[in-house]
């Protein structure tokens, strides 16, 4: 096929009607001419194998991959496999493509040269899907060269992992979320507000806050919730997502009122990655608002950020002055990730 849509199935030979379709590839990542190509490939079958292959030394892991695309294509069977190599060796992936499903398809849909010749080894019908990239001029080599450039080619669930993540952290009344708005507003994206606050205000309110007994499940039930929502509001950024805190800020709060770390908590922190911190130094006036800590613990509380942040070797910035001179200060810093084409 020369030209932008898929050589319909049924003009192929065998009936109106074929019923399994195969899909396979890197998917390294997942991007809308993928998403055209298995939509192409369901519009024809009656059910669609995609076998997703990986590799150990890919920076993007195969069970990551697999889980997007099942995000994006929830009625395809998607199967990840480890991909021996073996490029230009059709034969020799008919025979594995035998193995893995246990029968050939129908059908194998391809965007690629070597498609042709990989469907007759294996017996069955090839249906080539916008070969010269007419509809998605868009490649994984691409998009993993300079993700930033390429955030439109992805699914919000794909997107999600390449946006920049800046996490503001620091002691209570530091302007932390006044400037998370900001930098919002400045980089037209979207920021991820404090749920522990939230929290509070619901579940414990200004009467009880200074007497309030905190147990260890609350704080992991904020991380969480934290996460999920970082998570989500992920999916809509632009570039860059702004945190306002996040899982590391929890478990030093938990320190803070259970007299010691939350194994839980801390798994959570360890478990997510951001591209910069920006701590909020104590240097502005304490405003209680009936709900904060006081002002008594805020040094200790940007010390122990500091320990933190450098035991665990992470990008962080200060920003210390006034809101004019952090805003510059947290601008040049995040100016600098945005620049970064790594993953």
């Amino acid at each position: 096929m020369v030209g932008d849509t898929a050589k319909p199935a049924q003009d192929t030979g065998r009936g109106s009607h074929l019923k399994h379709g195969l899909v396979i590839g890197k998917f390294y990542p997942p991007h809308r001419g993928h998403k055209f190509l298995i939509d192409s490939a369901l519009e024809q079958v009656d059910h669609l194998d995609v076998i997703l292959c990986a590799r150990p030394d890919q920076s993007i892991p195969g069970s990551v991959r697999a889980s997007w695309l099942r995000t994006i294509h929830p009625t395809v069977n998607v199967i990840e496999v480890a991909d021996p190599g073996r490029d230009h060796d059709s034969q020799f992936w008919a025979d594995y493509t035998r193995k893995i499903l246990g029968h050939a398809p129908d059908v194998v849909f391809t965007s690629e040269e070597y498609g042709e010749r990989y469907a007759h080894l294996l017996g069955s019908i090839h249906v080539s899907v916008d070969p010269e990239r007419h509809r998605v001029p868009v490649s994984g080599t691409q998009i993993r060269q300079n993700p930033m450039a390429h955030l439109d080619f992805l699914e919000p669930c794909v997107r999600a992992y390449f946006v920049k993540r800046v996490a503001i952290v620091g002691a209570e009344s530091t302007g932390k979320t006044t400037l998370a708005q900001v930098l919002a507003d400045h980089y037209h994206t979207v920021w991820v507000p404090e749920y522990g606050r939230e929290y509070t205000e619901v579940n414990v309110g200004p009467e009880r806050i200074f007497g309030y007994q905190w147990r260890s499940e609350e704080f992991i039930h904020i991380a969480q919730r934290q996460i999920e929502l970082e998570d989500h509001l992920a999916e809509q950024a632009n570039r860059v997502l702004i945190c306002d805190t996040d899982a590391l800020a929890t478990a030093i709060w938990h320190e803070r009122y259970m007299q010691s770390l939350s194994p839980e908590v801390q798994a959570l922190a360890d478990s997510r990655r951001y591209n910069l911190y920006l701590l909020t130094a104590v240097d502005i006036p304490f405003v209680q608002d009936g709900v904060r800590d006081g002002e008594h613990i805020r040094a200790w509380m940007t010390g122990r950020f500091r320990e933190e942040l450098e035991r665990r070797n992470l990008e962080w910035v200060l920003l210390r002055g006034d809101h004019d001179t952090r805003m510059r200060t947290a601008v040049r810093a995040i100016d600098t990730i945005l620049k970064d084409r790594s993953e």
